[in-house]
């Protein structure tokens, strides 16, 4: 198994160092933040300065993770040995290709980002079994590196992800919709319940505290991940602006909603299908021509990688 060298150590750069470790890995982590090292070293995991972090990656071509928010990638990247094997685990994918194409255009970079985490940020807030069951999307662009594409397949299923392959620009669209919105509506949720005083918050029950739990997120999290999606965030913006702004104008002149609640619900009702639906088998010879063409449409179908033995893709889809 490959050394894995996983820089930035918050919520899921620690969870994905220590679920590296958890599968049998050598790996080791580095951070800026002082209290996540401190709290990662005593834990007893392996954490050094990032110039060492990177010279040991170098030395035993280990796998890369960059886990550090947008604005820090670029510095972080202009410190990278040549050639060395790469991914990350920022929630945009488009932006950072640039970074990479533009800062490190050695480096053998697929990109990744796992559907997973909390409201709580920092080394103390992750865990080893943060992964399991979750997507984690690896892009398979016409120029990928196979051999890292391999490293990064084997590191989300060691960590118990399924492996979601597609493009940057379709998962940047992708989790506009599913992610980046949802915390933009939470912030602004929470900010209409405030505003109801205190008699409204201390009548919130279970809708509105579902409904504004990654509200409280460190903000600073949230903005990068959201201004940096800031064009696919655009559109999924305006779709939801244009859905509220119909609602209103049905309950202003018809006093009636059943539109909106009965999309709503039958759009849920489309999710919990999909997730309880049979899967059927399928491989994908990594090895092929086509292979990253039959990932991308793999993905395309919400189709999912659950095994890979080094050559043969095994993939489930609905």
């Amino acid at each position: 198994m490959r050394d894995v060298c996983v820089v930035g150590l918050g919520l899921i750069g620690g969870s994905v160092l220590r679920a590296a470790v958890a599968a049998g890995r050598t790996a080791w982590g580095a951070t800026a933040s002082a209290e996540d090292a401190g709290l990662a070293g005593a834990d007893g995991f392996d954490v050094v300065d990032l110039a060492e972090a990177l010279g040991r990656a170098r030395e035993s071509d280990a796998l890369v993770v960059l886990a550090v928010p947008l604005p820090a990638v670029e510095e972080v990247l202009r410190r990278l040995p040549p050639d060395v094997r790469l991914t990350d685990v920022v929630s945009v994918k488009g932006p950072v290709a640039d970074l990479v194409r533009r800062s490190a255009p050695s480096a053998r970079y697929v990109g990744g980002h796992p559907m997973a985490g909390s409201a709580d940020s920092g080394w103390a807030a992750g865990e080893a079994g943060l992964f399991a069951g979750a997507a984690w999307v690896v892009t398979a662009e016409d120029d990928a590196d196979l051999e890292v594409l391999g490293d990064v397949l084997r590191l989300a299923l060691d960590a118990g992800a399924h492996v979601v392959p597609t493009t940057a620009a379709e998962h940047d669209a992708a989790v506009a919709r599913v992610s980046h919105l949802p915390h933009l509506l939470a912030a602004v949720l929470a900010s209409v319940g405030a505003d109801g005083g205190p008699l409204a918050l201390a009548l919130a029950a279970g809708s509105f505290g579902d409904g504004t739990r990654v509200a409280g997120t460190r903000p600073e999290l949230v903005r990068a991940m959201c201004e940096g999606n800031r064009v696919a965030l655009l559109a999924a913006v305006d779709d939801a602006l244009g859905r509220l702004g119909a609602a209103r104008g049905s309950l202003a002149s018809t006093g009636g909603l059943a539109k909106t609640i009965d999309a709503g619900h039958a759009a849920r009702a489309a999710l919990v299908e999909r997730q309880r639906a049979e899967l059927t088998e399928v491989t994908v010879d990594l090895g092929s021509p086509r292979a990253l063409e039959a990932l991308r449409a793999l993905g395309s179908r919400g189709g999912r990688v659950v095994g890979f033995d080094g050559t043969t893709v095994r993939a489930q889809t609905a």
